[in-house]
């Protein structure tokens, strides 16, 4: 216990100091046979421990014994130009395409992305 907490203030700083997009849920424990095998999500879905997976809203998610991590699985441009292009968000493959508004066939070039 004496570790988990210096870790979580570690990662609650480096995530406040990247752009990342991240959130941490507490254990909320899931039983099989009076045993807590793991943690159960927002959704009262049970993950257990050490698994991984991606949410519909395209978060990769961990689960441990003190709780949920998350992180968006993709990134997010911010530097085109926003007068003539477009983001336009794919929940089938969670990613983002800039393409001009009036002709989606073309792509626009993207300088910085957030991730």
């Amino acid at each position: 216990m004496k570790t988990i907490l210096p870790c979580l203030l570690v990662l609650a700083i480096s995530v406040s100091l990247s752009d990342a997009s991240c959130f941490f849920m507490e254990c909320k424990p899931g039983m099989s046979d009076g045993v807590t095998v793991g943690c159960l999500d927002s959704e009262g879905k049970l993950h257990e421990f050490g698994s991984r997976w991606r949410t519909d809203d395209c978060n990769d998610c961990s689960s441990f014994r003190h709780g949920i991590s998350c992180c968006s699985s993709y990134a997010t441009p911010v530097d085109y130009d926003k007068e003539k292009c477009e983001s336009i968000f794919n929940k089938e493959t969670c990613s983002y395409k800039v393409l001009e508004k009036d002709d989606h066939s073309k792509e626009c070039p993207v300088h910085s992305w957030v991730a």
